[in-house]
């Protein structure tokens, strides 16, 4: 088969709504070329799967999942699956079987990840996966499995493919959300200013609007402005909801 090539990437990203089914058998045939059927999910939170513009379920139409297969419609999934799990802490390729997790650098937050009856769970002996981490917390997926669903050993393909398949499952999941509209969005006068991330990095450690006040040399009703106007600004309905915002978009971090 040809060489990896950025033309893949390419191939792989959807323009515009019209354009999902053709990015996703361009994907289909790059993944069969590599001995690899695709998996795509555009928020592991929704049982919803990607959708061609009139509707047709990708995962069905295009990767080939026979509807005995159709992990999509399993609502456990995605709080039972060890994949989806592995989803939320890392945001490199990996692979992963029965045995364990394997990525490029260590990651040990995986070695917790409860492994048993991980077929079962999984809905697959072994997968090389790609999450996709989207604006406001929303994260896809892109599992490659291989066409041998006898197989547990993706070492071989996990590095020769491995940050090619990141690249593929990246522009077609992130491209997918933008032709589909399908990620939040918040109006053009949303940018936050200093003063607003200032206070909203000491609320996020838990301090009062005291102590804010007492902190930056404020007066406590300037504070409360400056959160105010930052939870108007992020279409937020509380002052919880207005920091775990600001941590999405990186004004802050609410790492201890």
């Amino acid at each position: 088969m040809d060489a990896p090539s950025l033309d893949w990437v390419d191939a792989a990203r959807v323009k515009s709504p019209t354009d999902i089914r053709r990015a996703a058998e361009a994907l289909n045939d790059i993944a069969h070329r590599t001995g690899m059927k695709v998996a795509p999910a555009h928020d592991i939170a929704d049982k919803r799967t990607p959708c061609d513009d009139k509707g047709n379920i990708l995962a069905g139409d295009v990767f080939g999942w026979a509807s005995d297969k159709a992990w999509w419609r399993n609502p456990r999934i995605a709080l039972d699956s060890p994949i989806t799990t592995a989803c939320r802490f890392e945001s490199e390729p990996f692979w992963a079987n029965g045995e364990g997790f394997r990525t490029r650098q260590p990651n040990r937050y995986l070695s917790s990840i409860d492994l048993t009856n991980f077929e079962a769970r999984a809905l697959t002996k072994a997968a090389i996966v790609v999450p996709v981490h989207l604006p406001f917390g929303q994260i896809g997926a892109v599992s490659f499995n291989p066409l041998d669903s006898s197989r547990t050993d993706l070492s071989r393909e996990f590095e020769a493919y491995g940050d090619i398949y990141g690249l593929l499952g990246r522009t077609f999941i992130a491209s997918y959300v933008g032709a589909t509209g399908t990620a939040q969005a918040l109006s053009g006068g949303s940018r936050l200013s200093k003063r607003e991330v200032e206070c909203l990095r000491w609320a996020a450690i838990g301090k009062t609007d005291l102590e804010i006040s007492m902190i930056i040399g404020r007066s406590r009703a300037t504070v409360r402005f400056h959160i105010h106007n930052a939870s108007i600004k992020l279409d937020a309905v509380n002052r919880s909801q207005t920091v775990f915002k600001a941590a999405q978009l990186g004004y802050i971090s609410l790492a201890r």
